[in-house]
């Protein structure tokens, strides 16, 4: 079933909507947490920890925060009208996209595009993953092909086409655009395009670290 509207872009964040703008929240030091609900958090993870093989494993605070990416493109400004060769009425080609150094373990990176603006339900536009872990940017014009440079692949979008395809709203109307990037504590193995809801899926849990930035298109 697609995801309604309400549901979240971000599939790390619990199954609800998150406007893109909030994630800067979402590092939240251990030692900010009220000294009761810390307590209850150390002594659940001991007795958790107690059992079995399980006893060696030591909490790690660090581990448990979600790290803040910068993630931009040099082809529009954050917030900024999306170049029409990047839309349905141009060359659709994917924009030029940057971002700075990912977590130390982080072993895959993933970039997707949501437009929440959608009629009835948040629309996939792109999901690119198996990025390489060095890597800090995308050039312009993705290929639309399962198999991409590297260990990078390209899975379907909500158009079913494999890749990136362009923002391509309704005539008079003006659409936001969201670009997240995740850092991700593994790869994703599909031997074909998996779904926008198989991607989602595979990455709820592996997050290392996330950021995002928006672009808006309007068709007269």
């Amino acid at each position: 079933m697609a995801p309604s509207k309400f549901e979240a872009l971000d599939p790390n964040f619990g199954g609800f909507f998150i406007p893109h703008r909030k994630l800067k929240i979402t590092k939240i030091r251990i030692s900010l947490l009220p000294p009761i609900l810390l307590l209850f958090a150390v002594t659940a993870v001991s007795i958790s920890c107690s059992n079995g093989d399980d006893a060696e494993k030591q909490f790690d605070p660090e581990r448990s925060l979600i790290a803040t990416l910068d993630l931009s493109s040099p082809a529009f400004e954050d917030g900024g009208s999306i170049p029409s060769e990047y839309t349905c009425d141009g060359a659709d080609d994917s924009p030029p996209i940057r971002w700075g150094d990912v977590p130390s373990g982080t072993k895959s990176i993933a970039i997707v595009v949501d437009a929440p603006d959608a009629p009835s339900r948040i629309f996939r536009h792109w999901s690119v993953y198996n990025i390489p872990a060095g890597t800090n940017s995308l050039s312009a014009g993705q290929e639309t092909l399962f198999e991409l440079k590297d260990s990078a692949r390209n899975s379907l979008n909500d158009f079913g086409n494999v890749g990136y395809s362009g923002p391509c709203p309704p005539d008079g109307e003006t659409h936001e655009y969201v670009f997240f990037i995740y850092a991700l504590s593994e790869q994703l193995l599909f031997e074909s395009p998996p779904s926008p809801t198989e991607i989602s899926s595979a990455i709820r849990g592996k997050v290392f670290g996330t950021g995002s930035f928006s672009g808006m298109y309007g068709r007269q």
